[in-house]
Parts: structure tokens; C-alpha cells; sequence
């Protein structure tokens, strides 16, 4: 597999010709290979003998719900997925990223955006699994001795607080649903609504900890209606 951004292979699942002329013209022009497909059934054969560094698909495909060659994929393949979805969906949204989707990307969309979420993705998968230091400018968080310094001073965090900026952390620049955070932090059987509340106050602390101004929050953002996303500082922008 492809370990830099350039000369990557992206396999493009979407029934709309104009979206993947698009998309394979722009993509061409960074340099990175496309394979394409019109349908679901087409796309999830392609992704069996293409052997893509990343995929783009469509939730809205002509012959089965993009949902469903989601999981299909993800029988058998870790490759990075970004979904494309319509803008006022955000159930699809939170159903994707939990079914597997590394992002999404919601349509009408900018080439700007779709170009850095695949960069993100494909970091993703290029770099060291489970690197023991992580690094953000100033905030260094030792993940083996589950400690977090800011510049030169020690942060002190709860565990929960902890257990939350691990996950964002390792996650970098990706979007973390509030139910996956919800149980990996609270267990399977969490109440979603009241862990849910206890999450937005964590959230708030951890915040109030680590940012320069908490109610403009640059590392933290929150995903309205989906999660939170980790920042790292070459993506970071005000909220």
C-alpha cells in the first residue's frame, strides 16, 4: 500500500457521472491514481481486485445503500473510507463513521475539504499504529505513562478526562462520535443521554485545560449533532 499522499490509488464509488469527472480530473492533478465505479455491486468487485489505498463513496448509490457496500468492505478490508453524504443527514453521518467510515464529507462540497480529508486519512494509515509519545506543538501526551504536558507543566486530568483526550488524540483530525466515545469510555451499557451530558462537561473540562481560550476552542471542536474532532495544529481553526 501507498504510504505517501502522492501516487496513492482512490477508488471512487459514486452513480453520478458528473461528481466522478470531477473527482478523478481534480485528484489526477495531485497526483494520486483513480479507479472508478457507478454502483455499489461495481464498487465493492473493484475494491476486492483494485487493492486502493483509500475509497470515496457515495451513501446515495443507485442499486443498494451506500451503508450496505460500507460493511461489506469492512468484512473483509481496513482501507481508509470517506462517505460522501447529503448535507442535512446527520443520522447517515453518525451510522457511517459508527459502521466504519474514517470521515465524511457532505455534499455540495469543496475540493479543498475533500483533498484534506483524504491527506488526513491517508497519515492515518502511513505512520505508526500505536506511537507512544504523541506530539501537538506545545501538548505532549504520553500515552504509556498516561501523562499530558503542556509546554513545561504537567496537566493534571481526571481518568475520564484522560481516557477522553487518549481516544480524540489518537484519532487526530477525525471525527469521534459521541457514541463511540460514550462506550468506550462508559462501557457498552452507558444511558446515552445521561453519559451524554457527563461527556459535554468533560469535553468543557478538558478545554479549560488546554486551550488558549475555551470558549473559541482550536484543538477540540465539536461536530454539531455527531462527536468531537482533535485538531492538530496544521488543521486547527477557530470554531
Amino acid at each position: 500500500m501507498t504510504t505517501s499522499d502522492t501516487g496513492a490509488k482512490i477508488l471512487v464509488i459514486d452513480d453520478e457521472p458528473q461528481i466522478r469527472k470531477l473527482l478523478k480530473v481534480t485528484l489526477q492533478a495531485h497526483q494520486f491514481e483513480i479507479e472508478e465505479a457507478a454502483t455499489g455491486e461495481e464498487g465493492i468487485v473493484k475494491a476486492t481486485v483494485v487493492h486502493s489505498d483509500l475509497i470515496v463513496l457515495d451513501l446515495g448509490l443507485p442499486d443498494m445503500p451506500g451503508m450496505e457496500v460500507l460493511h461489506r468492505i469492512r468484512e473483509w478490508s481496513s482501507v481508509p473510507i470517506i462517505v460522501l453524504t447529503a448535507k442535512e443527514r446527520e443520522e447517515d453521518k453518525i451510522a457511517a463513521l459508527d459502521g466504519g467510515a474514517d470521515d465524511y464529507v457532505t455534499k455540495p462540497f469543496g475540493m479543498g475539504e475533500l483533498l484534506a480529508r483524504i491527506r488526513v486519512a491517508l497519515r492515518h494509515v502511513a505512520k505508526s499504529v500505536h506511537e507512544p509519545i504523541l506530539k501537538f506543538d506545545d501538548l505532549v501526551i504520553d500515552l504509556a505513562q498516561r501523562s499530558v504536558m503542556l509546554g513545561d507543566e504537567r496537566v493534571k486530568l481526571t481518568p475520564t478526562e484522560y481516557d477522553l483526550l487518549k481516544i480524540l488524540a489518537t484519532n487526530a483530525d477525525k471525527v469521534v462520535t459521541q457514541r463511540h466515545l460514550l462506550q468506550q469510555v462508559w462501557g457498552s451499557h452507558h444511558n446515552e443521554s445521561t453519559e451524554g451530558h457527563y461527556l459535554r462537561v468533560y469535553i468543557s473540562h478538558l478545554r479549560k485545560k488546554l486551550e488558549e481560550d475555551p470558549t473559541r476552542p482550536k484543538l477540540i471542536i465539536t461536530e454539531p449533532g455527531i462527536g468531537y474532532r482533535f485538531l492538530t495544529p496544521e488543521h486547527a481553526n477557530p470554531e
